[in-house]
């Protein structure tokens, strides 16, 4: 801690260096990585490159997010996670292009995390993991895009059953909780990693479509082998004689 109980001083982030942070991703997008620069206080100059895609601010200082964040209209990607922030802005809900939220490692608690998120009707990943959560907002159960949630080292006894009916669920992490008895939550988990399981190749690797066909494959194939005989049938060759019946009968022509 610094003289006078101020925290560290991070670095001063301007309008020209957060440009030069600009990146393209490998499909094109614009995506502004300011990580890992030891930033204490959320640069609102960077609210003037509203147009970014992704957003990365993780690995830093930052123990709040302002209102303002919202004015990120096109942005799809919003990583936060290892910061210091207790509490999500309302205005969080009104992101609603976002498809992946992580906000891992940070002290949110239940109460920080505010309705408004569920908001955000398109969002595919939620990263909630590494904090102080006690319960599991309500809210993620209104999220039926959701493929992927992370619950995981949190304070949770237990899992509302609506995150299990979301429709899309693919993936949840629920590790190291204090769920009351630990084969309950790998009985919850069990009916969506059954699907994973279906596929050699995971299913995120492949299209809608794709995964359509392999599972028609699959259920046609079941139906075949549901209407197989249980024992096999005994090949019966009226017409055949044994192997070594003519060699018998004709051996004494052959010496």
């Amino acid at each position: 801690m610094a003289k006078g109980g101020k925290g560290p001083k991070g670095k001063k982030i301007t309008l020209n260096v957060a440009k030069n942070c600009i990146k393209i991703t490998f499909d094109g997008r614009k995506r502004l990585d300011l990580s890992k620069m030891g930033i204490t206080t959320f640069p609102k100059c960077i609210l003037r490159l509203n147009d970014v895609d992704e957003l990365d601010l993780s690995r830093n200082l930052i123990r709040k997010l302002p209102d303002s964040i919202s004015k990120f209209q096109n942005l799809r990607w919003l990583d936060l996670h290892s910061n210091y922030i207790d509490k999500l802005p309302e205005s969080i809900g009104q992101m609603t292009s976002l498809l992946y939220l992580n906000v891992s490692n940070n002290r949110l608690t239940t109460n920080g995390l505010p309705v408004e998120l569920n908001q955000l009707k398109n969002i595919r990943t939620v990263n909630l993991g590494l904090n102080h959560l006690d319960s599991v907002p309500t809210t993620l159960g209104a999220l039926k895009e959701l493929h992927e949630v992370g619950l995981h080292d949190n304070l949770l006894n237990t899992i509302p059953a609506s995150i299990s009916k979301l429709p899309k669920l693919k993936k949840l992490n629920i590790k190291r909780n204090p769920f009351p008895k630990a084969d309950e939550s790998d009985m919850f988990v069990d009916s969506i990693k059954r699907l994973e399981n279906l596929y050699l190749v995971e299913e995120k690797d492949l299209c809608t479509s794709c995964v359509q066909k392999c599972q028609q494959a699959r259920d046609k194939l079941n139906k075949i082998r549901s209407m197989a005989p249980t024992t096999p049938r005994k090949a019966i060759f009226s017409n055949l004689v044994s192997p070594n019946s003519m060699a018998k009968d004709s051996q004494e022509d052959w010496r």
